[in-house]
């Protein structure tokens, strides 16, 4: 594997991760990034690693995944933080999910319901008890559902330290390089051309979010079916008295935005967020960041009070499926990992793990197997 020369394309946390597994097992591997690496959907992500709150009874596999990605946090934080020699903010208070009106707490007992048919370690709160754990909510809430083994990470952090870890390891990062072409010969990928030169390569990794389907070269049959959904979010900035620990997420049967509030160690609590069909749009707009004040006050209202840091938004990679797509595809040597939407932060760790095993021993395990293209191609 020395020998061998790995291209990713896409240098946010996906990217970075399989590229400090792989540098880190004596690979020569060079990341090339269009932009700054991880100042994309990593950057703008709430960091959340949320399986249990974000389960749906129709997403088994995923759920599946998500969890093993979640068991896999510990020992990821532990390795990535003794290379890198920082902090990546990890933190294990749980999840809260409440509701403020009656409406709202049907819909909540109908999500507790389909967690608890999924065997979901969740627990259901009267809005008496959620208060006692989180004072700062409003008297409003009528029930919440505890997700004790939902935990965070400061995405940020992590994109920090990846990339420091990867070049420790001898990793070559291109930033501001842009790939404008996967150059294929008789089915196998052979290189990349970028805007410089033509980049020979043993192995190339499509792991570059929502611009995976943009790359030129690649036969339509097998484009990748991945789209940006926009997120707008925000950051305020905590203040004594109005402070909270746990995540909070809201279910509002009335209103088409639910947030979530996530405290961060440093003091800033990011809320977040919209979910748009809106192409490659960026902007923020007053009706997504007026959705998202309203949905925290509502739930937290003395956060009406406290300083807004910044607002920002970001394109998620979103799949047919909103599952990722993992693993090798028709052309040989050409491999993906991509699609992660709303989960990429906690599907760093297995995705990481199990693409650089795959392309150190040649083998897909059975963990990645569901996600591969195949299941999009006629």
């Amino acid at each position: 594997m020395a020998n061998k020369k790995i291209l990713i394309i896409g240098g946010g946390v996906i990217g970075l991760g399989i590229g400090w597994q792989l540098a880190k097992s004596g690979a020569s591997v060079t990341i090339y990034e269009q932009a700054k690496a991880g100042r994309a959907a990593s950057w703008a992500a709430a960091g959340m690693l949320a399986p249990l709150a974000e389960a749906h009874t129709e997403e088994p596999e995923l759920l599946k995944l998500g969890c093993q990605s979640l068991a896999l946090y510990p020992q990821w934080a532990q390795e990535l933080e003794a290379d890198a020699e920082m902090s990546i903010g990890y933190r294990v208070e749980g999840t809260l999910i409440v509701g403020l009106e009656p409406d709202d707490t049907h819909q909540l007992r109908h999500l507790y319901a389909s967690q608890q048919d999924l065997g979901l370690d969740v627990e259901w709160s009267t809005g008496r008890a959620a208060r006692e754990i989180e004072p700062a909510l409003s008297p409003r809430v009528t029930a919440a559902i505890r997700c004790e083994s939902d935990h965070q990470v400061d995405n940020r952090l992590m994109v920090e330290a990846l990339g420091r870890a990867y070049q420790r390891y001898g990793g070559v990062l291109c930033e501001s390089s842009n790939v404008e072409r996967i150059v294929i010969e008789s089915e196998v990928v052979t290189g990349v051309q970028t805007q410089e030169s033509f980049q020979a390569a043993d192995v190339i990794i499509l792991a570059a979010g929502c611009w995976s389907a943009q790359i030129e070269g690649l036969p339509d049959a097998i484009l990748p079916p991945v789209r940006p959904v926009k997120g707008q979010m925000l950051a305020l900035q905590m203040e004594d008295g109005i402070t909270i620990k746990n995540v909070i997420r809201t279910v509002r049967a009335r209103y088409p935005t639910s947030v979530y509030l996530v405290p961060r160690t440093d003091g800033r609590l990011i809320v977040g967020a919209t979910s748009e069909e809106m192409g490659f749009d960026t902007r923020l707009t007053a009706g997504g960041i007026f959705e998202l004040l309203r949905g925290a006050w509502e739930a937290v209202p003395g956060i009406y009070e406290l300083p807004l840091l910044e607002t920002w938004t970001g394109l998620r990679p979103g799949s047919r499926d909103n599952a990722p797509i993992l693993g090798e595809t028709p052309i040989e040597n050409l491999i993906y990992a991509t699609g992660h939407y709303r989960n990429g932060i906690l599907l760093t760790p297995i995705t990481a793990y199990e693409i650089s095993k795959l392309i150190l021993t040649g083998k897909t395990s059975e963990t990645i197997a569901p996600f591969a293209l195949d299941r999009f191609l006629a």
